[in-house]
């Protein structure tokens, strides 16, 4: 075939290089991975929190929302793989090159909504349920587990590897507490309920709880605002596609830094790359859809599961970190003292890593943004950015524990609304990505883009229903 020219837009960004697809790994096994990754980051505050607090208040007849949040971020994230798949850069880069300054602000916004230390202080939380201590100790606790995750991420070799060990001990954690349910504490009419929440004449729940909280529940079912994004990241360090020639994340400490380029790679449509691409699609398809999927879907109904078999009804209940304290009273009263300990220590294991995977994803998300788009002719390593940006978060993290801050309700209301904003935004720009930047016999198409369009419709409305609700309580609304 003639001399094929990129199609990877290079008016802001240099242009790509163009090189032969590699051929998939001959034992699947061994990149397996990234969607576990996504799945047991995306594993906090709404598998343990939202989703049971849903099914104490209103039983299981929700449920299909989860299913329907998690095969419309199943479609996004894949969307994100494609071009990762195919150039070796993040959708960050291919956002940049559209316009220069797009990976900056999503990173903004992944910044100011996990800039609080939120999760941290609900897995400290958990921990004085384990230990009896007074809430005093918390900021103790969480800043304790500040500085170990900085200290993971910034002293590990290679990042990727220490973050994915720790979240497969995550999800077996989790899937240990789900087999003890089961076996204890689920009963037979939570079974039942279950079932109906899945069928055909499921229906949407009426009060008493608000319509913004059940659409909130079915967009971030599973992962959510940035950490969809990161599915770019983790996928090139795990060597999928194209991202096989991209230099994977280290510590600039402990690991061997190499010279990596701050633009990535294309291949030729020849029959040869697209026989090659065919297996990576339907590799990193399955993958997608058997672990970030399959795992973030049982882990919700089995969750919703056990709260429905323990505190449904329970007046007074809150949508917060309390709500664990009062199902592990109720496991404690039900199966015995043992299994509330277990609920606890589990749980705060589980969060700490969600923690974790958080900072992981924005700083990555900004360090492979701020050195591709801004210092990419400069002599700083994009491992060193990363190692800056993790120790900024958790140093402003501590800070303002120390501080003894609340969380003021106008960042906690950015926090809420970003999300929702983000997956609008960059719905839309996968299309124009994917549809203008790939070669004809890669780009999205047929039902696909039906799923992307989806996606734009429903984060659209979520995003004004959001801001809506969120200015109410700003300026006081009714």
């Amino acid at each position: 075939m003639a001399e094929f020219i990129p199609t990877v837009p290079a008016r802001v960004l240099p242009s790509v290089t163009v090189r032969d697809l590699p051929d998939p790994p001959t034992s699947k096994w061994r990149v397996i991975g990234p969607g576990l990754v996504g799945a047991g980051v995306g594993l906090a505050s709404g598998e343990f929190i939202l989703w049971p607090y849903i099914a104490s208040q209103v039983g299981l007849i929700f449920i299909w929302g989860a299913a329907i949040g998690i095969i419309t971020q199943w479609f996004l994230n894949m969307e994100i793989e494609r071009y990762t798949l195919a150039t070796g850069e993040t959708a960050l880069t291919g956002f940049s090159r559209m316009w220069r300054h797009w990976g900056l602000v999503f990173v903004l916004m992944a910044l100011l909504s996990n800039l609080w230390p939120g999760w941290v202080t609900s897995s400290a939380t958990l921990v004085t349920y384990l230990t009896g201590s007074d809430a005093s100790s918390v900021r103790w606790i969480a800043i304790g587990m500040l500085v170990i995750i900085a200290l993971g991420l910034t002293m590990a070799p290679v990042i990727y590897t220490m973050l994915e060990r720790v979240i497969f001990v995550k999800i077996a954690l989790v899937a240990t507490l789900i087999v003890v349910a089961i076996l204890f504490a689920i009963n037979a009419e939570s079974w039942a309920e279950l079932g109906k929440g899945l069928s055909v004449g499921a229906r949407f729940p009426a009060p008493p709880l608000e319509f913004a909280v059940l659409m909130g529940a079915i967009a971030y079912a599973g992962a959510g605002g940035g950490q969809n994004l990161c599915q770019s990241n983790w996928i090139r360090d795990k060597g999928f596609g194209m991202g096989v020639y991209v230099p994977r994340l280290v510590s600039p400490v402990t690991g061997q830094e190499e010279a990596a380029a701050s633009t990535g790679f294309q291949f030729a449509p020849t029959k040869e790359n697209l026989a090659r691409w065919r297996q990576w699609w339907r590799f990193a398809n399955i993958e997608q859809a058997w672990t970030f999927g399959l795992v973030s879907f049982v882990t919700i109904a089995l969750m919703s599961m056990l709260a429905y078999s323990t505190v449904f009804g329970k007046e007074g209940l809150a949508n917060s970190i309390s709500f664990l304290k009062v199902e592990g009273d109720a496991l404690q009263s039900i199966v015995g003292p043992w299994f509330g300990v277990l609920f606890w220590l589990i749980g705060a294991l589980a969060l700490f890593a969600s923690a974790m995977g958080i900072v992981d994803y924005t700083s990555r998300l900004a360090s492979d943004t701020i050195k591709t788009v801004y210092l990419r002719d400069k002599p700083i390593s994009v491992n060193r950015i990363y190692f800056f940006t993790v120790w900024a978060m958790a140093l402003v993290g501590i800070g303002i524990l120390l501080l003894g801050f609340d969380q003021p309700l106008i960042l906690l209301v950015f926090s809420a609304s970003f999300a929702a904003v983000m997956m609008f935004v960059y719905s839309i720009l996968l299309i124009i990505l994917n549809r203008r930047a790939l070669p004809d016999a890669i780009k999205v198409r047929s039902y696909r883009l039906g799923a992307l369009i989806w996606s734009v419709a429903f984060f659209g409305s979520l995003t004004v229903l959001t801001l809506f609700q969120q200015a109410q309580k700003l300026f006081g609304g009714s």
